[in-house]
C-alpha cells in the first residue's frame, strides 16, 4: 500500500541536517535521490564507496564526484565518524545542485568538470584538517557524537593548537608512553613489575620455622606395598580380571568380589607438606616475594599545576595526561585526572570516551599552571577512589617537579592502600633532583632528564635532547644522606 507522504517518509532515517539537501537538490527524482542517499550513508559508515549505480539519477555528473571521493580517501575517514559522512553528503548534494545554475552559461560537460574540480579542492582542505584531528587524537573521544561544526570549532581553538604542540613533545618521550601502558592491575602481564625499593638498612624479615608433616593415604595411587584383598576393580590383578572371560570362573569372580576377596595391589599415597612450627628456630627471608605480573588497568593521574611547573614541565605534564587518555581509550580502561595546586585547588575530571571527556582534555591543554602545591588532598582523594569497585585495580601516577610534602597521616593511608589493595604509586619527576616529598610517596621515580628541551617554541633558546646540567637526580641522597627519612632512603642509589 502506497503511503500518503511517500517518498518523503524516508527522511526519518536521515539526520535533520540532510533533510533540506535531500529535498531541494535538482538531481534525479525524489524517490531515486532518497534511495541513493541511504545507500551512500550505509557504505560510508563501513568506510567504502557505494556502488556506481548509486548516482542520484545523474550518472554522468555523479561519476567524477564519486571518483574524487575515492582518490582523496574520504570513505575510510568516514568509518565510525557520522559527522564527517553527513558533511560529505551535504557538500555532494550541494555541488550536484549547482549544475543547473552553471547552465546554460556553460555546456553540461563543462559544468560537470567545474563542479567536480570545486568539490575536489574543497575536500582536499577539509581532509587536511581531519587528518590532523585523527593524528592528534589517535582514536580519542567519542567522535560519533560530535557534530561537524563542533569539530571545526575545536580545530580552530587555542586549546587545540596547544594540544598539537603537546602531541609533538609526546613523540619524543617513548619511555613515558611505555610507563603509562603498564599502569593498572587488571590484566596479567608477561613479567612482574619490580618490587618497591626497600630501605638499605631495613632488617630482613624473620619468619617462623617450618616442620615437615607426612600424611599417608592408604588405597590411593602411589607406592606399591604388596598384595591384599579388595573389591576395587582398578586395583585387581590381571589374573583376577582374566576370570571374567571364563564360562564358569566368572561366577567365582563375582562371588569373590561380593566378599571383597579379589586379589589386588596394595598402594599408598604419601604427602609431605611444610607447616609452621613455633618450636623451630626462626629463619630469615633471604629472597623477596615475587610479585604477580599485573598491568593494563585503570589510571589515576595526580597532576601538579603549581607555578613551579610553568614552561617546559607544564608541556611534559600535559603530554602525560594526553597519552594516559589515549591509552585508556584504546584499551577500554578508565582514566581519572586529579589536578592540584594550592589548598582547595583541586579539579577532578574523568577523561572518559565521550564529548565531555574530550572537552575536559582540551580545557586542561589551554590551562596555565600558576597555583600553589598541596598534594595531600589529591592523594587522599585517590586513595578514596581506589576503594571504589571501578578503580580498585588502578595505579596512581603523580606528575610533579617534586616540590611538595605529605603529613604522616596521609602516608599511612597510602601504605594501607598498598597493603590491602596492591596499589602502586609511580612518580614522574620533571626537574633536576628528587625531593623528599616525591621520594616518600612514590614506589618508583621516572626522571625526565631533558625536560628543558620540551618548552614552548616562544621560550627562546632550548637545550638539545638528552641534556641535563646535573649528572644524577639523587643529589640529596648523594650529598646530604643524613637528611633522608626512612621512607625516602628506599630510593638511595645502590
Amino acid at each position: 500500500m502506497l503511503k500518503a507522504d511517500a517518498p518523503y517518509d524516508r527522511l526519518q532515517e536521515f539526520p535533520r541536517a540532510l533533510w533540506l539537501p535531500a529535498i531541494v537538490t535538482a538531481a534525479g527524482t525524489p524517490p531515486r535521490r532518497l534511495a541513493d542517499l541511504a545507500r551512500w550513508r550505509s557504505a560510508l559508515a563501513e568506510g567504502a564507496l557505494p556502488p556506481a549505480d548509486a548516482d542520484f539519477g545523474e550518472p554522468d555528473a555523479c561519476a567524477p564526484l564519486r571518483a574524487a571521493c575515492g582518490e582523496l580517501g574520504l570513505p575510510a575517514l568516514c568509518r565510525g565518524a557520522p559527522a564527517l559522512a553527513e558533511q560529505l553528503l551535504r557538500t555532494l548534494l550541494w555541488h550536484l545542485d549547482r549544475l543547473i545554475d552553471l547552465q546554460p552559461g556553460l555546456s553540461r560537460s563543462q559544468a560537470i568538470a567545474t563542479v567536480a574540480q570545486e568539490f575536489r579542492d574543497a575536500w582536499a582542505d577539509e581532509k587536511g584538517d581531519w587528518d590532523t584531528l585523527l593524528q592528534l587524537l589517535q582514536g580519542l573521544g567519542d567522535l560519533a557524537h560530535l557534530r561537524w561544526d563542533e569539530l571545526r570549532g575545536l580545530l580552530r581553538s587555542r586549546e587545540w593548537q596547544e594540544a598539537e604542540r603537546v602531541s609533538q613533545a609526546l613523540a619524543r618521550l617513548p619511555a613515558l608512553q611505555a610507563l603509562i601502558r603498564q599502569l593498572g592491575r587488571a590484566e596479567r602481564a608477561a613479567r612482574p613489575r619490580a618490587l618497591p625499593p626497600q630501605a638499605l638498612d631495613a632488617p630482613a624479615r624473620r619468619l617462623l620455622g617450618h616442620k615437615v608433616v607426612e600424611t599417608r593415604l592408604p588405597g590411593l595411587p602411589g607406592e606399591l606395598r604388596g598384595i591384599r584383598h579388595t573389591d576395587r576393580l582398578e586395583n585387581q590383578l590381571g589374573s583376577e580380571a582374566a576370570m571374567l572371560l571364563h564360562p564358569v570362573l566368572h561366577k567365582l569372580w563375582r562371588a569373590r568380589r561380593a566378599e571383597s576377596r579379589l586379589l589386588g595391589y596394595d598402594s599408598e599415597a604419601v604427602l609431605h607438606d611444610l607447616r609452621p612450627d613455633p618450636a623451630a628456630p626462626p629463619r630469615a627471608d633471604v629472597a623477596p616475594p615475587r610479585p604477580e605480573a599485573l598491568a593494563r588497568g585503570p589510571i589515576i593521574v595526580c597532576l601538579d599545576t603549581s607555578g613551579s611547573m610553568r614552561g617546559a614541565p607544564e608541556t611534559i605534564a600535559k603530554a602525560v595526561v594526553l597519552e594516559a587518555m589515549r591509552s585508556a581509550h584504546r584499551e577500554r580502561r578508565g582514566c581519572l585526572l586529579i589536578a592540584f595546586g594550592g589548598p582547595d585547588e583541586i579539579i577532578e575530571r574523568e577523561l572518559a570516551f565521550t564529548r565531555d571527556g574530550l572537552h575536559a582534555m582540551l580545557e586542561l591543554m589551554g590551562q596555565g599552571f600558576d597555583g600553589g602545591t598541596d598534594v595531600q588532598g589529591p592523594i587522599e582523594r585517590a586513595v578514596r577512589r581506589v576503594h571504589e569497585a571501578r578503580w580498585a585495580s588502578a595505579d596512581l601516577l603523580i606528575v610533579s617537579d617534586g616540590e611538595f610534602g605529605c603529613v604522616p597521616a596521609t602516608l599511612a593511608r597510602l601504605d594501607e592502600a598498598r597493603e590491602r589493595l596492591g596499589l602502586r604509586v609511580e612518580g614522574v619527576l620533571v626537574g633536576d633532583r628528587e625531593t623528599m616529598g616525591l621520594m616518600e610517596v612514590a614506589d618508583h621515580i621516572h626522571w625526565v632528564r631533558d625536560w628543558r628541551a620540551h618548552g614552548p617554541a616562544s621560550a627562546g633558546h632550548q637545550e638539545p635532547a638528552g641534556f641535563s646540567p646535573v649528572h644524577s637526580k639523587s643529589l640529596t641522597a648523594m650529598y646530604f644522606p643524613g637528611a633522608l627519612s626512612d621512607r625516602a632512603a628506599r630510593h638511595r642509589p645502590r
